[in-house]
């Protein structure tokens, strides 16, 4: 189903992964790429036995941002508008795919992540690194602006200094210091990363999703209410969650004295 990527299923299905699989251009995004990921999560999204995404690189590299010899070169290079195109009707898709997810997408950054690959990998709910990875927003280098909802994103994850700072120089950020300044959530040995990462989401699979999807939900609002906004609009939420399976498997398990077995549901 998927040409431009390679997908593993784990644990009965309910991890999926799709490995970002192109050696030769250390894993650069194209058109058919995009559209595939942004399908990827979609189906994923609806799938009722998928508890976790995950997107991750094979080889050296996460992914080197955007494939440029295909965006500037071939019929599409003559139309008018054609960077905004691409952004507007491939990487906007896939922002809104992975924000508005109804199960919670990882990324695994195997290697360096630069421009919009390292946007990838921030878009997601939470990100895990090999030591040795890096990531930049190398945007600037070639004269464009942080897209895949960089300009978003960034400022709210960084502060405005350290945000301007990282996108008007280009500077590579290790994990290491990514993890310090809360852009990348645990960083591990680089011969550890396979075991300790799937551990991580092995563990996510098994929680109840119904209450992650709802979480995100509330704070994804939180970026544009005001506090009298969101405290109702976590009533809300929280009534919805207490409604689902997954809240009464949890209260029966504790009542109990057992280890809950969460449906996602």
């Amino acid at each position: 189903m998927y040409t431009q990527f390679d997908v593993e299923s784990h644990n009965e299905g309910k991890i999926q992964i799709a490995f970002l699989n192109q050696p030769k251009t250390l894993n650069a995004l194209n058109k058919a790429s995009i559209k595939e990921l942004t399908a990827f999560v979609n189906q994923n999204s609806t799938d009722e036995n998928v508890r976790c995404i995950v997107i991750s690189g094979r080889g050296k590299a996460f992914c080197s941002g955007q494939n440029l010899e295909e965006a500037l070169s071939g019929p599409s290079a003559e139309e008018k508008d054609v960077i905004k195109n691409i952004v507007e009707h491939y990487y906007n898709p896939l922002v809104m795919a992975i924000s508005n997810c109804r199960k919670p997408v990882i990324s695994l950054i195997n290697g360096p992540a630069v421009g919009a690959g390292a946007m990838l990998a921030l878009i997601c709910d939470f990100s895990l690194a090999k030591e040795s990875a890096y990531i930049s927003q190398a945007f600037v280098n070639i004269g464009l602006i942080p897209d895949t909802g960089g300009t978003y994103y960034l400022p709210r994850l960084l502060g405005r200094q350290l945000a301007n700072y990282l996108t008007f120089t280009g500077k590579k950020l290790s994990a290491t210091d990514a993890k310090s300044h809360g852009l990348i959530a645990e960083v591990f040995p680089d011969e550890e990363f396979e075991v300790k990462s799937m551990e991580i989401v092995q563990n996510i699979s098994e929680l109840p999703t119904a209450a992650i999807s709802i979480t995100k939900k509330a704070f994804l609002h939180s970026y544009d209410n005001s506090l009298e906004d969101q405290l109702k609009l976590e009533a809300k939420l929280q009534q919805t969650a207490a409604n689902s399976e997954d809240f009464k498997e949890g209260v029966t398990a504790f009542l109990q004295k057992r280890k809950p077995v969460y449906k996602g549901k």
